[in-house]
């Protein structure tokens, strides 16, 4: 585990500075009762947590609460922080989840509702406004207990604060579509075309796409699916995979694939990222994130020649994904009070906006709204425009979704795009293994 302070005397200095503004002020001191308590934090060594912690220093002299961070690879969180939760006491206060293992974690008992935090007016900052956290966010990454017990709704409840949240939008050559003398696409037949184009012309790969079997694959699938408003389950769990339109699209994906960068099928996520950067292909259309790795001069080539557009629409339909992480507390946390003020400082208005400053991802409607920062960061205006038709149901956010995800659909997606099975066999057969799964499971006992 990390301790993530400043010097000794850094810190000293800071602390005392905070203390002697507090001892000279009319305002209470809402810490005062938590100074010298100690937390711990699991989250994933990704950049938003990395960049995040960078300002640890500042909480704990502002609070006096110190915190240690446990920082691990994305692919070994799960499994610590079930292991941690699931003791009577375990060694964490606040855990960060990819926004598809909240359910589970509720179902098991394994996370404090926050809304008891939330009632207590000694706890919450009244400037906090939690309404101008993005709305799509907050569903995604902290409501569980709604319809089909993942979506927001009268019976849900709050379990997460969204961090690091994200949706899909589109970056394009800036460079390639003037040469060309090609419109940014707004459709996927456009898009198709452009690509295509570019394809002949220039020799690289049109729309890039992680395409590797399991994970990847389903993901490049969900992605692109999202736009015409199809589902995986319909409202009775009952697995609706097989339908026309998403068998169009695993058709489409495969025509994205020819004119790919090679290798496409292949790619994971980095992959993705890299083959734009690198120049080898003129459309990404993925997660929301990608501007600060195009600035990058240390790892780009394309940096300059970067534009962002929305997500196209099929059929007219506006939509694209929603994910990332969210912070919650452990039911087992013997520091609950604290590590609520750690997750609701970290996800406040004034340190939204520095993390955006340093390249973290925001959250917060003003955050992106900002003129300063949309006059700075090119895709912020066109990330609020995207966010207004975000979808929180584009992925079924069940404990079995995991499973669903990497060894059924990821699967039989890879199947089709490869050319061993058609689009419509694929998915039969993904839709009838999900369907055994769920029944297995007893998601149909009352019906």
């Amino acid at each position: 585990m990390n301790h993530f302070t400043k010097s000794a005397g850094q810190a000293a200095a800071a602390a005392l500075g905070a203390l002697a503004l507090l001892a000279t002020s009319a305002v209470a001191d809402p810490y005062q009762k938590y100074r010298g308590t100690e937390i711990v934090v699991s989250w994933p060594s990704l950049a938003h947590f990395q960049i995040a912690e960078e300002l640890i220093p500042e909480f704990t002299a502002q609070t006096g609460i110190r915190v240690e961070t446990d920082p691990l690879q994305y692919g070994k969180l799960r499994d610590k922080q079930l292991l941690e939760m699931g003791k009577p006491q375990g060694d964490y206060d606040v855990v960060a989840w990819v926004v598809f293992w909240k359910t589970e974690y509720v179902q098991k008992g394994l996370l404090t509702p926050l809304s008891e935090m939330f009632a207590n007016p000694a706890l919450v900052d009244p400037a906090y406004d939690i309404a101008d956290i993005t709305p799509a966010y907050l569903e995604n990454g902290g409501k569980v207990g709604g319809p089909q017990g993942y979506l927001a709704g009268p019976s849900a409840g709050l379990y997460g604060i969204p961090f690091s949240a994200q949706t899909t939008m589109m970056a394009y050559r800036k460079d390639l579509l003037e040469k060309h003398d090609l419109a940014v696409p707004t459709t996927y037949e456009e898009l198709l075309a452009a690509s295509r184009l570019v394809h002949e012309k220039e020799g690289i790969g049109g729309l890039t796409g992680r395409a590797q079997s399991g994970h990847q694959a389903n993901d490049f699938f969900l992605t692109h699916y999202g736009p015409t408003g199809g589902v995986i389950l319909d409202d009775n769990y009952r697995p609706v995979l097989n339908n026309p339109d998403a068998v169009r699209t695993v058709e489409m994906l495969t025509e994205f694939v020819k004119v790919g960068p090679p290798g496409m099928t292949a790619y994971g996520y980095g992959d993705m990222v890299n083959s734009f950067v690198q120049g080898d292909a003129a459309f990404y259309l993925d997660a929301s994130k990608i501007r600060k790795t195009v600035e990058d001069e240390s790892k780009s080539r394309v940096a300059g020649m970067v534009g962002y557009a929305l997500h196209p629409t099929i059929n007219g339909n506006c939509g694209s994904g929603t994910g990332g992480f969210a912070m919650g507390i452990p039911g087992n946390s013997q520091n609950k009070e604290a590590a609520f003020l750690f997750i609701q400082w970290m996800t406040n208005k004034a340190t939204d906006r520095k993390l955006a400053e340093m390249g973290g991802d925001p959250i917060r409607t003003s955050t992106m709204n900002d003129p300063e920062l949309q006059a700075t960061f090119e895709d912020y205006p066109v990330l609020v425009e995207q966010l207004k038709c975000a979808r929180a149901d584009w992925r079924p956010l069940i404990p079995e979704f995991p499973e669903i995800d990497a060894q059924i659909i990821g699967i039989s997606v890879s199947e089709a795009i490869t050319g061993q099975k058609s689009a419509q066999q694929a998915l039969d057969e993904a839709n009838a293994k999900i369907e055994a799964l769920l029944t297995e499971k007893g998601y149909y006992a009352w019906q």
